[in-house]
């Protein structure tokens, strides 16, 4: 703990931990062995079978981990259990334990607490990324996810909505299809295992660039991070990135703004924009999240 004089009066500020767990946001569809592929995948010479999962398996600490996985984001929870209980024992993963939270009282279960304590790695399925953090919010059982990841070797997974309600901000709702229009771009807070990024999915397919450049533009100090089908990012010490997959990953960085009349216009107004950053990565790519102490006054 530091402690500093400012303007003759005495502050004590802390700087957060690194953490010592990593996280793995998925832009969805990632590749479970199926015959089924994506256009794209038909047509991408550099498409592994099982990548991004099988990266989630080798990536675990331990001998034999143990694996919580959280289908609270589908209305279809039973389904998406039984389809990743069955690809994670093909890949070998033998002790998987299913946290069927469909409500904040199953959130304070005692046993679900338990498996949290022990897991080598979490992983949250797709669906809606609003009902996580509703349900999850502010509960003891969330509290111990961020405590694990902030000072154990834990390996947090999210797929889809799994993947955007990691961060801070989180995109939960467009009222329009583009997201031009300003108020269109509905933002709350995620589950902020990492802040000041807001990650979106489905990005290149689903045209969500401009959405994602109104989250960005009404707050310069966040970087946006748009996911492809069947691509990750791969976080360790809560900056570095690492891509896995085969898509890409787009960065929106807006620190470096011109100008913006975004503040100017009227609600149901399109706003403009000069001067965003945008970078294209992909398998292997590395970039590093631009960081500054963040103050707790």
């Amino acid at each position: 703990m530091t402690k500093r004089k400012t303007s003759g009066h005495q502050k004590i500020t802390s700087i957060p931990p690194i953490p010592k767990g990593c996280l793995l946001a998925i832009g969805g569809k990632e590749s479970k062995g199926e015959n089924a592929q994506t256009e794209d995948q038909e047509h991408n010479t550099d498409f592994e079978s099982e990548q991004i999962l099988k990266f989630f398996k080798d990536h675990l600490k331990g001998n034999d981990p143990l694996v919580a996985l959280i289908p609270t984001a589908s209305t279809e929870p039973d389904q998406i259990a039984k389809d990743y209980l069955k690809v994670f024992d093909k890949l070998g993963l033998k002790k998987v334990e299913v946290l069927d939270i469909r409500s904040r009282d199953d959130a304070n279960k005692e046993e679900y607490i338990k498996i949290i304590e022990r897991a080598n790695g979490i992983y949250f399925s797709g669906g809606d990324q609003l009902r996580l953090t509703s349900i999850l919010g502010g509960t003891k059982l969330l509290q111990l996810m961020k405590e694990r990841y902030t000072y154990d070797e834990v390996l947090i997974a999210g797929t889809s909505a799994g993947a955007m309600a990691l961060s801070t901000p989180m995109i939960y709702e467009v009222m329009a299809k583009g997201g031009f229009i300003k108020g269109d771009v509905r933002i709350t807070t995620g589950l902020e295992f990492i802040k000041n990024v807001a990650v979106d999915t489905h990005f290149i397919e689903r045209g969500r660039m401009v959405r994602m450049a109104q989250c960005v533009v009404t707050n310069p100090g966040c970087i946006g991070m748009g996911l492809e089908a069947d691509t990750a990012a791969y976080i360790t010490q809560g900056k570095d990135l690492l891509v896995v997959g085969s898509g890409l990953i787009t960065i929106i960085d807006g620190m470096n703004i011109i100008d913006t009349n975004i503040y100017r216009v009227g609600a149901g107004e399109p706003f403009s924009v000069r001067g965003l950053n945008v970078h294209l990565l992909s398998d292997k790519d590395t970039y590093t999240f631009p960081t500054y102490d963040l103050l707790h006054i």
